[in-house]
């Protein structure tokens, strides 16, 4: 029985281990993601925009998609998207900008992001089992030992025990300040997205017209 404590003690460990690499790799990835997507600011935008719109204004189709083609962010994308489809009118093309934003764009990170807070849930519940796991030992010693017991011996398996809550929670507390930090990340390049959409609308009226 020993043996199968010790075994399922160190499974717990190796998991909350896993668990760490895991939710900081996903929360690094989300960081990242964010950033590759937005400009830098909304001056950045706005050049960007002002650039398409030496394009579009005289309907040079072939050098808006030119410059769109290679610039990965969200905003460059879905104009290459508008202009490809410009043949669907602007009421239909609207739709399908802000869809296609919400499906590539925030539909992916969110999905990350959801890792990284199915982490933060899971530490402290896999650093609890770890604890009752170490009680349960504890306990046990004291029922086999009878007035034998070593009162130094069980509080330094209780004290062990209680180490992988405390795993648990240094794992949870640090990504749960790193996902928060994240969505407002996530909230600032949706609203800068949102306007840099509302003016790549505005062009393709302009140019589509209907």
């Amino acid at each position: 029985m020993d043996i199968l404590f010790q075994i399922v003690g160190l499974m717990v460990y190796i998991a909350l281990g896993l668990l760490a690499l895991w939710g900081a790799f996903c929360a690094v990835l989300v960081w990242r993601r964010v950033g590759q997507v937005r400009f830098a600011d909304e001056e950045d935008q706005d050049e960007f925009i002002a650039e398409l719109d030496t394009h579009l204004a005289p309907k040079d189709f072939e050098g808006a998609q030119a410059l769109c083609q290679d610039d990965r962010r969200a905003l460059p994308q879905l104009a290459l998207f508008g202009v490809e489809n410009r043949e669907l009118g602007i009421r239909k093309l609207q739709g399908r900008i802000w869809e296609r934003f919400q499906q590539d764009v925030l539909a992916d990170i969110e999905h990350r992001l959801s890792w990284v807070a199915t982490v933060v849930k899971s530490a402290p519940m896999v650093g609890l089992f770890g604890t009752v796991l170490g009680m349960m030992g504890a306990f046990r010693g004291i029922s086999e030992g009878g007035a034998d017991v070593d009162p130094g011996a069980m509080a330094g398996n209780i004290m062990l025990a209680l180490i992988t809550t405390a795993c648990g929670l240094a794992i949870a507390v640090p990504l749960l300040i790193v996902t928060n930090a994240i969505v407002v990340r996530i909230r600032k390049m949706e609203e800068l997205v949102g306007i840099g959409i509302t003016r790549l609308i505005e062009l393709l009226k302009a140019v589509v017209g209907r």
